[in-house]
């Protein structure tokens, strides 16, 4: 099984899209005017518009509705990151936490959870894995 993509039910791809472009510096692919893609090395972030859900299942997603799921993306540069999202809901400043990890949590535009992370100590880096 590969994992291949996590996709966002929007009322507004272009806005949804445009702040994911400014967050992580990748530019969207756009199939049409209800689905855009912003592709990494490990996993694709897929945008549909709230048309899109009919195609699956009538009323089996809703838009800006999240509130289990954090998004989460690893970065070289968290404070670079954060100087660049002034127009979001800071969750959680910049911070060290207590397994290494330099984090900032934001809200995208419809209130899903991100964090941008970079692993700050080598333990951080490399978790230990429990043994049996």
């Amino acid at each position: 099984m590969n994992f291949a993509s996590i996709r966002i039910i929007t009322a507004d791809v272009a806005r949804l899209a445009g702040f994911y472009e400014r967050a992580t510096g990748t530019a969207a692919t756009w199939a049409n005017d209800d689905f855009a893609e912003l592709k990494g090395p490990a996993v694709t972030l897929a945008i549909g518009s709230t048309r899109t859900v009919a195609l699956f299942a009538a009323g089996s997603a809703e838009p800006a509705a999240n509130r289990s799921v954090i998004i989460e993306f690893e970065v070289d540069d968290v404070e670079g990151v954060h100087e660049k999202l002034t127009d979001v809901e800071v969750v959680q400043e910049p911070t060290t936490m207590p397994w290494g990890n330099r984090s900032l949590l934001v809200r995208d535009p419809d209130g899903n959870l991100v964090n941008f992370f970079r692993r700050a100590t080598t333990a951080a880096a490399s978790p230990a894995r429990p043994t049996s």
